[in-house]
């Protein structure tokens, strides 16, 4: 048995386990993905061939791609940071490979939602993971002319992590190009991120060094390069994709007929509980005929939810949790929404491949009702995830230094400007002096 079967052999018999909930399904067309050798043969790359290695791997990128939907992520990201152009592809390297470009002059912090940028960052690798078909693309941070509150070392750290685990072989090389010397303290604990085999790829470049990576014609010309690019955003052309539903247009809710009851009915009220932030709703079938529900979210990458589909006998009720994981500020979750699907079925005792099934079909009558979320004030407000807080300290620490640096600057221009005060008078006195040494 060659590893690539011997791959698909332990991946599926650990399926036959079973999967976590969440997601508590994998995606048909992450399963597909089975069959490509090609892809197979990525991941175990990636984990030096190491047969062990490349089943987890292959498991939790499964796992990931369900929590944030990552095949229908165009469906919730939203399009008006995709189109600003703060990530986009264009031209190519020396060695044929397509340039992800982060002009991040573009970027201010504290002006865009951190979560939503990072379903951007998911939108563009899922888009170039399509359109390259699988082939690695060379990441270029475009940091000319950029401060410190132009770059944020969350989005950064959270691409890097993405690429390390979930797309496997897809970096020929990290390209930095034209770095201010005040970012070098964030430089190396980005650089931390890396493993060994990216820090090799890892290149620091200026100006007069781009054209040992990008040839002058693939270069814009900002960069010095021949190509006058102006980004404008094309939507991709993709057609075998189905499309899933969307929460956006909130009149659009089927309810010709009300047979789930949903308490509270409004807003998932999510606090502090322990050391979670979590909220409970209740679903209660006022019908006299069996229901199946499921429930989606905006975010599925931020909660968890329990169960997240069932089956309710008539006036039978259920509780679903819905709980923030872990890495998430609770502060970003009042931007999701929480969508309650229902249908009549007509046997109570569906196994969950069947209940998985029934939503699929798109023959049912469903009936929809969607939540938003809020945030009750929690006690201890100021405490941040044990992931964000690190980031948050050095990003505050990276400012306070950056005043530092301005105080300095004026004390620097206040000495000089004494200094010249001091030798003008000196040269002055020096003058009469020698006035004086004359008339003698």
């Amino acid at each position: 048995m060659n590893k690539l079967e011997e791959l698909r052999s332990l991946f599926k018999d650990k399926l036959k386990d079973g999967i976590p909930d969440p997601p508590g399904k994998f995606d048909p067309r992450d399963l597909e993905r089975l069959k490509d050798n090609k892809y197979l043969r990525r991941i175990l790359e990636h984990c030096e061939g190491k047969t062990d290695a490349a089943v987890k791997m292959l498991w939790s990128i499964m796992i990931w791609r369900c929590n944030v939907n990552a095949w229908d992520i165009r469906d919730t990201v939203r399009m008006d940071y995709v189109k600003k152009g703060l990530f986009f592809p264009h031209g190519r390297d020396v060695d044929a490979c397509l340039l992800f470009i982060m002009k991040w002059k573009l970027y201010n912090k504290g002006q865009k939602n951190v979560e939503d940028l990072k379903k951007v960052i998911v939108y563009w690798l899922e888009r170039l993971e399509r359109e390259e078909d699988g082939r690695p693309i060379t990441l270029f941070f475009d940091l000319d002319g950029c401060g410190l509150n132009n770059v944020d070392v969350e989005i950064v750290t959270y691409m890097i992590s993405l690429l390390k685990s979930y797309y496997p072989k897809f970096v020929n090389n990290i390209i930095i190009y034209q770095m201010p010397w005040i970012m070098s303290a964030g430089f190396r604990i980005v650089k931390g991120f890396l493993p060994a085999r990216a820090v090799e790829r890892l290149r620091v470049i200026n100006k007069d060094q781009l054209t040992e990576f990008v040839h002058p014609k693939q270069a814009l010309k900002c960069w010095g390069g021949y190509d006058d690019y102006v980004f404008q955003f094309v939507p991709e052309k993709i057609n075998n994709i189905p499309k899933k539903v969307t929460f956006a247009d909130e009149t659009n809710e089927q309810s010709s007929r009300e047979y789930l009851q949903i308490v509270p009915n409004d807003f998932l009220t999510f606090r502090n509980d322990k050391n979670d932030v979590k909220s409970e709703f209740t679903v209660t079938n006022i019908d006299n005929t069996y229901l199946a529900f499921k429930i989606r979210t905006t975010g599925p990458e931020k909660f968890r939810v329990k169960p997240s589909t069932g089956v309710l006998a008539p006036n039978s009720s259920q509780t679903i949790t819905v709980t923030v994981l872990p890495g998430f500020d609770p502060n970003v979750i009042v931007v999701e929404r929480f969508l309650v699907a229902s249908s009549i079925i007509q046997e109570y005792k569906l196994s969950h491949k069947q209940v998985g099934e029934l939503w699929r079909n798109p023959s049912i009558e469903v009936n929809e009702k969607r939540l938003k979320c809020k945030l009750l004030e929690r006690e201890d407000a100021g405490q941040k995830s044990s992931v964000v807080k690190p980031i948050d300290n050095f990003q505050k620490k990276y400012e306070a230094l950056w005043r530092s640096i301005n105080i300095l600057k004026q004390f620097e221009l206040l000495t000089l400007f004494f200094n010249f005060i001091l030798v003008l008078f000196g040269y002055l006195m020096y003058k009469r002096t020698n006035q004086t040494y004359c008339e003698v």
